[in-house]
């Protein structure tokens, strides 16, 4: 017989979980079973009821996945721009476990001088409050690297945040919170001198491919976790070869506390990974994954690879200006001649007027030894450096007023400009791009 004939008793009980109904559950019992009785209907009410909170709790737990893995895809950069200084590669893959996304993110920031700011970090705690914690750091980091602050100072700007954020979370929730730190690795690459300077915040230590093929980590301080306090941070710098590949990475490629994995052995098997033959620093990324990461990861991973370049001694030119004003003229002179040969005798004009301003400024207000450097690459770039740490600051000259007007037109004339600190003094530096071809 059709199952609609057989049916003798029908029992419905809506699944309602918080406040909200999901759907409905229906029983039929078929003759000649007994029809449902009442107390059939509380056994299946309480049923229902549990079975109403899981599906909730499934149905909250996936929607807060994909909120979290949206506003952490959404901060983490997706098509990084052309360097001179390093080509990148990167991989970010969040974890399938119940305990949520993780706060991991990376960032490849563009400096001064060519130069480059590399960064990987990792937030304590999962969902949604650590990856709002990961965007604030994440913007924190780009402000401060910005203000080309050096790697350990960066560090402890940054861990005066955390220990802030940490502050203001206790305050709002009466002290019931969970803990709030993060870990941190802070690296910039000059082209120029090849050098590497890093420093790291409890976080693990990078590894290095040279050109040989040989592997190795660089040993670097690793310092106590942002939000800790107390302790400083301390910078390595070391001098690459060209064509080096630095790898930076969160610790979910190297650890796994729930199956007690060996970090040392995994570091092992990410240095051989490194040194294993690719055709492109992408499928690189690939072989490591494939090779140190397990198949199902118990946390967040993010790996950023990054090969250096350097630039070579003919788009370079450097000068030391003597400490007169009446040697400007034939610094200027110098630097068209050098212009020239460059086939950049379009931006001789603005040039000829960086160079003289802060050439100018730096006789007048700073310390000798004065050094005047101009690097060609995708931009123009003019540097002045000194032996004061005072920075010049842009102003508006008033009508009357003979000066003030020199930063002004440098702002106006060229890309963009700016100030950095360095351990002898300071540096102003000028960008103007270059002409089309």
């Amino acid at each position: 017989r059709p199952f609609r004939e057989a049916v003798c008793s029908l029992l419905s009980v809506p699944l309602r979980a918080r406040g909200t109904t999901l759907g409905v559950a229906v029983a039929a019992r078929t003759a000649p079973r007994e029809p449902y009785a009442a107390e059939d209907a509380v056994l299946a009410e309480e049923l229902v009821g549990r079975a109403a909170v899981s599906v909730d709790n499934a149905r909250r737990f996936a929607r807060e996945r994909a909120t979290a893995l949206a506003i952490q895809r959404s901060l983490l950069p997706r098509g990084l721009p052309g360097q001179a200084a390093v080509e990148v590669a990167h991989r970010y893959l969040p974890t399938a476990s119940a305990a949520g996304i993780g706060g991991d993110w990376f960032d490849v920031i563009p400096l001064s001088g060519t130069r480059v700011g590399l960064v990987v970090g990792d937030v304590v705690g999962h969902g949604i409050p650590s990856t709002a914690t990961m965007g604030r750091l994440c913007t924190a980091v780009r402000t401060l690297a910005d203000v080309d602050l050096p790697p350990d100072e960066l560090l402890t700007h940054l861990d005066d945040l955390v220990t802030h954020l940490a502050a203001v979370r206790e305050t709002d929730d009466g002290g019931e919170v969970a803990e709030l730190g993060a870990t941190c690795l802070y690296a910039v690459y000059d082209p120029v001198s090849r050098r590497l300077a890093l420093a790291a915040a409890g976080h693990p230590a990078p590894a290095i491919l040279l050109p040989d093929g040989t592997t190795r980590l660089v040993p670097v301080s690793a310092g106590p976790p942002l939000g800790v306090g107390g302790l400083p941070f301390e910078a390595t710098e070391l001098e690459l070869p060209e064509g080096s590949v630095v790898a930076l990475y969160t610790d979910g490629l190297v650890e796994d506390r729930e199956r007690d994995r060996d970090v040392d052995h995994a570091t092992a098997e990410l240095c051989r990974a490194l040194a294993a033959p690719a055709h492109s620093l992408d499928a690189l990324c690939d072989g490591v994954l494939k090779a140190v990461l397990p198949e199902e990861p118990a946390d967040d991973v993010a790996l950023l690879l990054a090969r250096t370049r350097a630039l070579g001694e003919d788009r370079i030119r450097t000068w030391d200006v003597h400490p007169d004003p009446a040697h400007v003229a034939a610094t200027r002179r110098s630097v068209i001649e050098q212009l020239t040969e460059w086939g950049l005798d379009e931006t001789a004009f603005v040039t000829e007027l960086v160079v003289s301003e802060l050439v100018t400024n730096a006789i007048r207000y700073g310390e000798p030894p004065i050094q005047l450097r101009l690097i060609r690459h995708t931009a123009l770039i003019c540097e002045v450096s000194d032996a004061s740490s005072t920075s010049p600051h842009l102003r508006r000259a008033h009508a009357y007023d003979e000066g003030g007007r020199g930063l002004l037109l440098v702002a106006q004339l060229t890309q963009r400009w700016g100030s950095r600190q360095t351990d002898t003094g300071k540096t102003i530096w000028a960008e103007q791009p270059l002409p089309a071809r």
